[in-house]
């Protein structure tokens, strides 16, 4: 199955998500969940077209993969992970993650697979609960 990377990112407006490789596929909204909404709305709408305007990528089984910026993901999950809990997970100071969230700072590569790597934890670790 075939990856479709999904980039979304903040902006002044809202949030903007486009595919990494297929420059028809965009969307944006006020909200992630907009954006990613109507990134799903375009992939649908290209799919009726006919078959000579169809993107040859639709044809194939495809998983959409989000790629985030850290302010957009930081601001998505705002509601769900304060910064003391991103502290707790990560090991980065509550100060400098404010920072990246504000965008005064980014992370360097370093911590920003240190983000990643915790957030991937966390989700493997909720997995295997079972209520």
């Amino acid at each position: 199955m075939d990856e479709m990377k999904i980039i979304i990112e903040r902006n002044e407006d809202g949030f903007w998500g486009y595919a990494e490789n297929e420059k028809a596929i965009v969307g944006g909204g006020d909200t992630v969940h907009e954006c990613k909404q109507d990134v799903l709305d375009c992939i649908e709408t290209l799919k009726e077209l006919n078959a000579d305007n169809k993107l040859e990528f639709l044809e194939k089984e495809y998983e959409l993969v989000y790629e985030f910026d850290i302010v957009s993901l930081l601001s998505y999950y705002k509601g769900i992970f304060t910064n003391s809990a991103l502290e707790r997970i990560t090991g980065i100071n509550q100060k400098q993650i404010q920072h990246y969230a504000s965008g005064h700072r980014n992370p360097r590569e370093e911590q920003r697979l240190k983000i990643e790597n915790a957030l991937h934890t966390l989700g493997k670790e909720l997995l295997s609960v079972e209520l």
